[in-house]
Parts: structure tokens; sequence; C-alpha cells
């Protein structure tokens, strides 16, 4: 018998906008240098692995280079999956242990709204080389505990990016956030996100890198809510509200594609 696989599109609502990422059901935990294999055999920004534990699932996220610590599409797309196969009844929350603590994700009518950390940056010096590979003039660079947030001028600067990647590749960091406030009243702020270190050029739509953005954006506009657009070439919208400690990250999701992975 195969084990069950899914490509979701998250923050999307509907095909082929969002942020792909696979979702793999596990009937126990997987061998570490086989979940990286599929992961690069999926070939997504992401590909996240579930396994239940008691009352609650163990959750592991891969690129097709390196595990990493925390995803946002690929929990929200596991957590749709989740509900869509009735592996959780529609009321119930859905509860992930990972290498970022527990995470949650609750239905909120056709959203689903994720539980997670805030990550609030602090200033730094801006990294030889960074405004070059970026090709712009930062107004604000800091770092949270993944990534560097660079703010620029405005919302037309941010769509008209064109990096450098292989001078991004050497940044000591897993990605590089750049943003700014948005430049109509449809959404509160823009951003795209760049990872080439860990095997992704652009991420699509970067849940996590939000747990930094909406702090850094919140303590600026004097809003605890607000709609959040990444500007990549698929774009998707995220809900952000921001709560003390914690970020809740809110988006739709589509299922694109089941099926198994055999001859393994």
């Amino acid at each position: 018998m195969g084990i069950a696989i899914y490509q979701v599109d998250a923050f999307a609502e509907k095909p082929f906008r969002g942020n792909p990422a696979a979702v793999c059901i596990l009937l126990e935990p997987g061998e570490e240098a086989w979940m990286q294999s599929v992961a690069r055999e999926m070939n997504l920004s992401e590909t996240a692995f579930l396994h239940r534990q008691r009352d609650a699932f163990n959750l592991r996220w891969f690129t097709p280079a390196v595990e990493v610590e925390l995803c946002g599409h690929a929990t929200l797309a596991s957590a749709h999956i989740l509900w869509e196969m009735g592996l959780l009844a529609a009321k119930d929350r859905a509860r992930f242990h990972t290498r970022s603590g527990l995470l949650g994700a609750e239905r909120r009518g056709e959203e689903i709204e994720l539980n997670f950390p805030a990550m609030p940056p602090t200033r730094a010096s801006v990294p030889v080389g960074l405004a070059e590979a970026l090709g712009v003039v930062p107004r604000y660079v800091g770092k949270s505990r993944y990534d560097y947030i660079v703010e620029v001028e405005s919302e037309e600067v941010v769509r008209g990016l064109k990096p450098d990647f292989a001078r991004l590749k050497g940044m000591s960091v897993r990605g590089i956030m750049v943003t700014s406030v948005a430049s109509s009243g449809k959404y509160d702020f823009v951003s795209r996100f760049f990872a080439p270190g860990v095997g992704v050029d652009e991420d699509p739509v970067t849940g996590s890198a939000h747990c930094c953005l909406g702090p850094f954006w919140s303590e600026r506009l004097g809003k605890d809510e607000m709609v959040a657009y990444q500007a990549s070439a698929r774009g998707g919208v995220i809900q952000v509200r921001v709560a003390g400690k914690r970020v809740y990250l809110g988006g739709k999701a589509v299922t694109v594609l089941r099926g198994q992975l055999v001859n393994f």
C-alpha cells in the first residue's frame, strides 16, 4: 500500500495561486533522509510530513534542500487536508508538535487561522552586499529569529525587485523579506520573500515571514488587524492579527492533487 500525499495551494482562493505545498500523511515517524528525498522529488518550496500523536500531530517541513524550523503555508495546507480528508472533525482544532513548539489551526468560516509565535525584528546593520543584491536603498533593515527584513520606500519598489540570487544565497539567514506599506486601500502592506540559501529563490507566499511582518507593521500602522499581500508571480492574501506574543494568520486553501507514494 502506498503513502497518501496531497498538493495544496495555500493562501489561495482558487487553484494555481498562492503557495503550493505537498502534504504527506504517515502512520509513523519518517526517516529524515527519506523525507528529504521526497521533498526533493516533489520540488515545491515545502513538503510537510505528519503523523498522529495522541490528540495532536507531529509536523515537519522540508524544502528541496533542507529541513526548516517553521513554515506557515505548509501548516495551513496540512490543516486543510486533515479536515478535508476527515482526519479531524470540522469543529476540532488542529494541534501540531513542531520544532517551533506547539502550533494550532482553527476553521473560521471559509478560512483557516493559524496560531503562530510573534517574531518582531530588531534593527540590524545592513549586511555587506545585501542592498546591492536586492538593488534597493533600504529605509530599515532588521533581523528576526530566521530572516532579514528590509523596508523599502514603496510598493512599486517591492513589485519591481529583480534580486541577484547568487549573492543572496551567501547571506547567513534562512531568507530575506522585502516590504513596504501598500499603495492602495485594499491591503495594509505588501512583501516578497527570497530564500535561495535553503533552495527557494522566491517563495510565493510565506506565512512564517508574517510572524515578523505582522508585529513590524502593527507598530508602524497602529493597528492589530491587517490584510497583507505577498506580491510574487502567484500572489497571495494573508489576514494578519497580532495579539501579544502570538500572530494569527488567516487564509484559504485548495487541494489540486491527491495521490500515493509508491516504489520507495
